[in-house]
């Protein structure tokens, strides 16, 4: 059996406990996250037979008493330092949202039997404690709209009985011999250490038999049908806040070595307020110190830098900056720059506006037999502006900035977001805390934008409109080249 199959059942033993996100996910699906390789002994053969917890690690390893694998319920006081708990104090120990409706009686069988404050709580009491509440089991959330339906997932609109608030639930069908997607297991392991304002928030995960469901938070769409709302016609301003946010997002994921790999209109998600969140981790990758080579074919085709499109699996975090210039470029357009149909197409739309690279603009080039052998005519470059008249001299050299050529010119998202094209944001979205909304500063917000064409975030068309969901939540089917996502199969090295 190979690695992957191995990852992927004992992922399936670990996932059947009702547990928190934060605990869900083993410590074997941020393996294959890292592309570290299995733990074995020393003559390489992985043992099936460990007893795994909810949270991927052995129930021998995690020094827990027998009493206290049992629910919460039936488990006695075990010392007499007892203090009045509050809804607050459940809240603060078991890391959850402050607006929880806890079961009633809850707070009584939890002041019987958690531990002393000063004294940790360990990981199977505490997934005992969140299973008691409702998390990890289908019956907590109601299922409202089908949103939208993909080759392997099926999204619905619901919500969640422990909050009231809408969520997206995310269902994607097992099967017997291949288990869980390696996409949705990536997707997983990344998100659960992933808190920030600007990345779509992982509430829960539900494992049966036949499905696995992930519960994110609810957005009211995405960035492209943002754009088909306003007649492709975005404010200035606007393109400049979400730029803003898209780069604040991107650069919280490259400190922590995280690649998304799959940056798109159709994978920044928009809420009421005009947040916007990165999505869709199902191609990103943890980017591990001994692992330089990856699979080249990621990010869809129009927004794939030159480098990839030519075959290199060597990359890090500017691969993500080259998308970022192609969606800066589609928001203050109204149209995407590089609409490519085949790997070639999309390479010479790159060069006839960007000119034919020379050993000058990306040295060692002229050397590639990939690049040899598609034998471009010579192009010489044209002024961005010239096909973005509404976009000033500050935005013209940040966009020149990321669409560079060779990957180590781009810029980074760190020093995107310093860039003098944000100055009139004031230095206090410089020093927000990872959680903080750009719109907690002071005369920051959306204007009007001029193309609008209907009410904000109409409930009833997105409730109706099939496909309206955060596309995100689903992988589509590859026959339009704008949603094309090149996913990567069980075998792949990616």
């Amino acid at each position: 059996m190979d690695r992957m199959k191995i990852i992927k059942r004992r992922l399936s033993m670990s996932l059947r406990s009702a547990r928190p996100v934060d605990d869900s996910l083993s410590e074997l699906a941020e393996q294959m996250a890292l592309d570290e390789p299995s733990a074995a002994t020393d003559d390489g053969i992985v043992h099936e037979n460990v007893k795994m917890g909810s949270d991927g690690e052995s129930d021998q390893a995690s020094g827990t008493s027998s009493d206290e694998v049992q629910s919460p319920v039936r488990v006695r006081m075990r010392n007499n330092h007892h203090r009045r708990i509050s809804n607050e104090d459940i809240n603060k120990r078991l890391s959850l949202p402050a607006d929880i409706r806890l079961p009633e009686g809850y707070l009584e069988k939890f002041a019987m039997n958690s531990p002393p404050f000063d004294k940790p709580m360990s990981r199977r009491l505490r997934r005992a404690s969140l299973s008691e509440i409702g998390f990890g089991k289908l019956e907590t959330y109601i299922k409202l709209d089908k949103l939208g339906e993909g080759t392997y997932a099926t999204v619905f609109k619901g919500r969640s009985k422990l909050t009231d608030n809408l969520v997206a639930l995310k269902e994607i069908r097992l099967e017997h011999e291949e288990g869980a997607p390696c996409t949705a297991i990536r997707e997983v392991s990344l998100l659960k250490d992933l808190k920030h304002a600007n990345i779509v928030t992982l509430h829960d995960i539900i494992h049966t038999d036949k499905c696995l469901t992930l519960v994110f938070e609810y957005l009211e769409k995405d960035l492209k049908q943002y754009m088909d709302d306003c007649g492709s016609i975005m404010s200035v301003h606007n393109v400049k806040i979400f730029l803003f946010q898209l780069l604040r997002g991107l650069a919280y994921c490259h400190r922590r070595k995280v690649l998304h790999r799959d940056l798109k209109p159709q994978n920044l998600l928009i809420n009421e307020k005009g947040e916007l969140k990165l999505a869709d981790f199902g191609l990103a990758r943890a980017k591990s110190v001994p692992t330089k080579t990856y699979s080249n074919e990621v990010v869809t085709l129009w927004y794939r830098p030159p480098d990839v499109l030519l075959g290199s699996t060597e990359y890090s975090t500017p691969i993500d900056m080259w998308g970022v210039g192609c969606i800066f470029y589609e928001m203050i357009t109204g149209r995407p720059l590089f609409p490519g149909s085949t790997v070639e197409d999309e390479l010479h739309l790159i060069f006839r506006i960007l000119g034919t690279p020379t050993e000058e603009t990306w040295p060692s080039i002229t050397t590639s037999e990939e690049f040899k052998t598609y034998n471009f005519p010579r192009y010489h470059a044209e002024p961005l502006v010239n096909h973005a008249p509404r976009i000033d001299n500050d935005g013209h050299d940040l966009l020149s900035l990321l669409l560079q050529f060779e990957a180590k010119k781009r810029v980074s998202a760190e020093d995107a977001l310093r860039h003098s094209y944000f100055k009139c944001f004031g230095e206090e979205v410089q020093t927000l805390a990872d959680t903080a909304s750009i719109f907690s500063v002071k005369g920051i917000q959306l204007q009007k934008d001029p193309g609008k064409r209907s009410s904000v975030y109409p409930e009833s068309t997105m409730a109706n409109k099939l496909g309206s969901a955060p596309s995100q939540y689903f992988q589509r089917e590859a026959a339009n080249p704008r949603a094309q996502s090149h996913n990567l199969s069980s075998t792949s090295t990616g």
